[in-house]
């Protein structure tokens, strides 16, 4: 018998969008640049090393979010227990705006997401620098 999928990727992302703050890339500058918000990318490292990265962002991988959010976990990372804005960014905004909610949810603030994420970074021609394979 096969699965019965009953909520969609379209609903998923509806209910974290009524949920979160968004800002477009001029926010996300203004939010940097006055009040120390740290981007964090949670793109493919592949897609980092592709199409380069935002100069002083943060990488975290999706799927370790909520490990180096909660301050209980082994892979706890403390740039999570500072007092500043966090930008959460995708390529196009959609992974973002799940991480974003699911930050929120744990209790981390203020968060954002970054609408259109780095291709809308690109198409504002915010900065970019290449990101180096380790």
């Amino acid at each position: 018998m096969p699965q019965e999928i009953t909520t969609g990727i379209k609903e998923l992302l509806a209910q974290a969008k009524s949920e979160i703050a968004e800002v477009d890339v001029a926010g996300a500058l203004s939010l940097i640049k006055n009040d120390n918000a740290m981007l964090i990318d949670i793109r493919d490292v592949r897609e980092l090393w592709r199409d380069g990265k935002v100069p002083d962002s943060k990488h975290v991988p999706r799927g370790m979010i909520e490990f180096w959010i909660a301050p209980d976990s082994p892979y706890h990372k403390e740039i999570f227990t500072e007092d500043r804005p966090f930008v959460f960014m995708c390529a196009g905004g959609m992974r973002s705006a799940l991480a974003t909610q699911i930050a929120q949810r744990m209790g981390l603030k203020p968060v954002y997401n970054l609408i259109g994420g780095f291709g809308a970074w690109r198409e504002a021609e915010a900065p970019v620098v290449p990101h180096e394979k380790k």
